[in-house]
């Protein structure tokens, strides 16, 4: 397949990239150094979740990311830089190597591109260190990626970190860096339609009795006022005749659920985190931070008559609009403690395809000075995910849920050098290790929940997910 030189910066720019690599080099052999140069520019539309099939080696660390409705998708495929790690101070820690990478690294190639320059790619579990020792990945995992392909309304970038000291041969780095460009342009983009052929054998079901025994005990605890909300989660493991789909399995949920964050990471020991999160945690963009107050649920209706019956009781639910509040709440007094002013904005309905949300949108302007990560551990977690008093609920999860949460109902997301991210919340999600998948859904309790009607709630929740895996 041949580039058009117009299309791609490597073709315009090789000898100046030649010259530029060079003179890495002879700063690195002066300091006895090494440094990374990121290098952007635009190549031909490419879908990243292609990309991300053809690319990844089994042993590598990647990430995927997609926003369809900004017309964002992102694939990040192994790492020159990373740092997994666990503890309370995980969030500090991963700032000070963002921030210790970015010293070392000289960008080249156009920055007004979308998406262009070095991204850190993050994700962390729920709590600060996994109770089951066996759960694989670590309580937080910051890559830089060694390839970055990323499509922002139609234009594709590709970003590509490479370590440059003393001894490497430039000439080399470049002719690799060519033929992996000539073979991501040789690939088509993926329309697969929707594939739900899956065939499943279940291991185990969802336990309903443990799960509406947590309930009913929970709800003893908030009459008592040791908690005024808790998230109980609840799994479903199952079994395939095959291996699962990667590709097949992303594409599906990104069909059936276009209104969500679509995401994927991978260990590079054979286990995936995916799911469909209709819950962004933080976006910041220029220092203008957006976060969503998501809490209080209702199902969609099989008729319009029937969806606006739904979504008037939701609106007008007084246990739902406490739900949410509480959520609020906390969102607005942790952003103020960082001394940010948080903007409430109107509150709405988040209508996804099989459920329904209470959501509101807040916005604060972000000094320079705060870190991005600063604020993902100050709202981690919320009482969405949670509870309220935040640290009596979490203990009382670990009690109720007889398995490890990990990367479920956390952040994740990427970070740029400029202070710009997005992060979600790890819902709707599932893990997924070869023939074998655990899907995790929850629900938040808080007083006059009905356990009959919080299992119906999370059941909806897998079966949406299950539908899409293959």
């Amino acid at each position: 397949m041949t580039v058009s030189p117009c299309r791609s910066n490597f073709f315009v720019e090789h000898k100046d990239l030649y010259q530029f690599l060079l003179a890495v080099q002879e700063k690195c052999v002066k300091n006895n150094c090494k440094q990374i140069v990121s290098i952007s520019q635009e190549i031909d539309l490419v879908d990243p979740l292609l990309v991300l099939d053809k690319l990844t080696q089994a042993n590598e660390i990647n990430f995927y990311f997609e926003d369809r409705g900004k017309g964002e998708a992102i694939a990040a495929i192994d790492s020159v830089a990373k740092l997994q790690i666990d503890g309370s101070n995980r969030f500090s820690q991963a700032e000070y190597f963002i921030k210790s990478c970015l010293k070392n690294i000289i960008n080249f190639g156009n920055a007004n591109q979308p998406f262009s320059g070095p991204h850190f790619f993050c994700y962390f579990s729920f709590f600060d260190k996994n109770a089951q020792l066996d759960y694989p990945f670590p309580s937080a995992t910051i890559f830089l990626p060694r390839w970055q392909v990323a499509v922002k309304n139609q234009r594709c970038v590709l970003v590509t970190n490479i370590i440059i000291n003393e001894n490497a041969n430039i000439e080399r780095l470049l002719e690799n860096l060519q033929k992996k460009i000539e073979f991501i342009q040789s690939l088509e983009y993926y329309s697969a339609n929707i594939d739900f052929s899956a065939n499943f054998y279940k291991k185990s079901v969802t336990n309903a009795a443990h799960f509406k025994r947590s309930v009913v005990s929970a709800l003893k605890k908030i009459r008592s006022s040791h908690l005024s909300k808790i998230v109980l989660a609840d799994i479903l493991d199952v079994k395939s005749s095959n291996n699962f789909s990667l590709l097949k399995s992303l594409n599906n949920l990104r069909q059936n659920h276009p209104n969500c964050y679509i995401f994927s990471t991978s260990n590079g020991k054979g286990q995936n985190f995916i799911g469909a999160s209709p819950e962004r945690l933080i976006s910041i963009n220029n220092q203008q931070l957006i976060t969503d107050a998501l809490a209080g649920s209702a199902p969609r209706g099989k008729t319009p008559a029937e969806d606006a019956a739904n979504a008037n009781r939701l609106l007008n639910s007084e246990k739902e609009k406490h739900e949410h509040s509480l959520v609020l709440d906390f969102i607005t007094q942790r952003l103020s403690q960082l001394g940010l002013l948080p903007q409430i904005l109107a509150p709405r309905l988040r209508q996804l395809s099989n459920i329904q949300h209470l959501w509101t949108p807040i916005s604060a302007m972000v000094p320079a000075d705060i870190h991005p990560l600063k604020i993902v551990g100050q709202l981690h977690p919320t009482p969405a995910v949670a509870g309220a008093a935040q640290d009596v609920a979490c203990a009382e999860i670990r009690r109720y849920e007889n398995f490890e949460r990990g990367l479920y109902a956390a952040p994740l997301g990427w970070i740029d050098s400029q202070g710009n991210c997005e992060f979600i919340v790890g819902i709707r999600s599932a893990l997924i290790d070869g023939d074998r998948a655990r899907l995790y859904a929850g629900a938040g309790i808080v007083a006059g929940s009905d356990p009959d009607k919080e299992f119906a709630e999370v059941q909806l929740k897998l079966q949406a997910l299950l539908k899409a895996l293959v």
